[in-house]
């Protein structure tokens, strides 16, 4: 029986690399490279230990939150700190282009961002649920991916491996990809989802996970239907997987775009990521919205 368990496993392409486990993909790492570095793509090693120290002092709300709340984050669990970080002398997640910056929208995906934004100007954001960011209506985080960057916490990812399939568990939003491995096409372009659809398959010890087919409600970054990105997942150490991934869409850039990070191995479980800011949050938000209206 064991042996014929071993034969399923290695035919399926389990047997290529072993990438199961709970993994941490935060970063003290800035996902654009700051413009004063210019064409620096990595620190110095003194840079680095300066940057691990800062690395352990809990940010402030207000510049962590992007707003002017004043709590502490530590006492919410909010403190990215309490996920496992990795360190690299990398001046940015983005690698390419050179100046790990992200190249700039073309006159398509302006087009979109004027709309979003004109929408917003209108309040027709406000009119009801349905108009709501879908991370605020607890459906998808736009950034737990494909491709998975850092967020502020919930940085834990697990992976799944089985025969067939691997399954990749996003701590934030609860959400999980479930990737065959058979060689199967991706379904007809009129089956969307949020998070796309992913197919994988084995390049030596690497993973490869192509991601298509994405919803028109996804905004990723200003993204359009037509996002597509490619993942490589390489174990590199005991306690590290090399996560890379290419994103391209001509609806809003002319060129595509690379990055890459370390996932950490750290421990689990990873506990249930229960979205509640629907219930009470979006009400009085949309309460606020008519009350205004009403004036």
């Amino acid at each position: 029986m064991k042996c014929l368990l071993f034969i399923a496993v290695a035919a399926s392409g389990w047997a290529q690399a072993d990438l199961t486990g709970v993994w941490s993909n935060a970063t003290p790492t800035p996902f654009e490279r700051p413009r004063e570095l210019g064409g620096r793509e990595f620190y110095t090693a003194a840079e680095l230990a300066e940057n691990a120290k800062k690395a352990l002092q809990p940010g402030a709300a207000d510049v962590l939150a992007g707003t002017g709340a004043h709590y502490n984050f530590e006492q919410f669990g909010l403190d990215p700190n309490q996920s496992k970080q990795t360190l690299t002398q990398r001046t940015s997640i983005v690698v390419e282009p050179k100046d790990g910056r992200l190249p700039p929208a073309n006159a398509a995906g302006r087009q979109r961002a004027a709309a979003r934004a004109e929408l917003r100007k209108g309040k027709g954001l406000y009119d009801g649920p349905e108009t709501r960011p879908l991370s605020e209506r607890c459906i998808i985080w736009p950034y737990a991916g494909p491709p998975m960057l850092p967020e502020a916490y919930n940085n834990n990812i697990q992976i799944e491996q089985g025969p067939g399939f691997v399954v990749i568990i996003e701590e934030m939003n609860h959400d999980a990809r479930v990737i065959p491995l058979d060689g199967s096409a991706h379904p007809s372009g009129r089956i969307r989802a949020y998070m796309g659809d992913s197919r994988g398959h084995w390049e030596g010890k690497t993973l490869v996970v192509d991601t298509t087919n994405y919803s028109e409600k996804l905004n990723f970054r200003g993204s359009s239907e037509n996002l597509h990105v490619v993942e490589r997942f390489t174990r590199t150490s005991s306690d590290s997987i090399l996560y890379q991934f290419t994103v391209e869409d001509l609806q809003t850039w002319d060129l595509p775009w690379k990055g890459e990070l370390t996932l950490a191995k750290t421990e689990g479980p990873v506990f249930e990521f229960a979205c509640h800011e629907g219930n009470y949050g979006m009400a009085n938000t949309l309460r606020g919205a008519r009350a205004e209206e009403a004036k």
